[in-house]
């Protein structure tokens, strides 16, 4: 079994239908809700760069797109609890309606340091999409504004995800084997 393949995965959580129904869904909702506002969805690479892409394709409004990189994981499977910025932003969020986009929330510390961090450039507003939730994973209470798909405290792979660089051209979420991360 090689490394990044569809072969060392024990499971599909989320297949590539059921993604692509959700993505469409939530891109909808933000239609909505957005109307007139003209956001910036603010993408965290590198996981979020393959729901971004899939989402602001089904976004019926203008809009602009930016990318933050953050780290908290390091080559690991679970978070270090410690945020550095590797890559800020190009664009002002100053008097624009934010939308950051997230591949995965767990515990929460990433999530509340981009919060704080964005609040303080003074955005007309801040909201959270991400595509999954952890929620067992939770230390840090944030609020999440849309929500792809609550999955259980699982270590994930494709769709964007990661683990040492392999799997984020998978077209699914998938479980895989212990012995291929431990």
């Amino acid at each position: 079994m090689e490394l990044g393949t569809s072969e060392t995965i024990e499971r599909i959580l989320i297949n590539e239908n059921q993604l692509q129904a959700k993505v469409a869904e939530l891109a909808n909702q933000i239609s909505i809700d957005y109307e007139g506002k003209n956001p910036l969805f603010v993408g965290i690479l590198k996981g979020a760069f393959v729901f971004l892409s899939d989402l602001i394709r089904h976004v019926k409004i203008p809009a602009h797109v930016d990318f933050m990189q953050v780290s908290s994981y390091g080559s690991g499977t679970e978070s270090s609890g410690i945020v550095k910025i590797l890559k800020d932003l190009d664009i002002s969020v100053e008097d624009r309606h934010v939308i950051i986009v997230e591949d995965i929330v767990d515990t929460g510390v990433t999530m509340q340091h981009l919060l704080e961090l964005l609040s303080a450039r003074k955005p007309a507003s801040l909201a959270v999409c991400t595509l999954l939730d952890k929620k067992e994973r939770r230390i840090v209470d944030v609020h999440l504004n849309y929500v792809g798909f609550e999955i259980p405290n699982a270590f994930v792979v494709g769709y964007g995800l990661d683990y040492a660089e392999f799997y984020r051209n998978l077209p699914f979420i998938g479980i895989p084997y212990k012995e291929v991360y431990e």
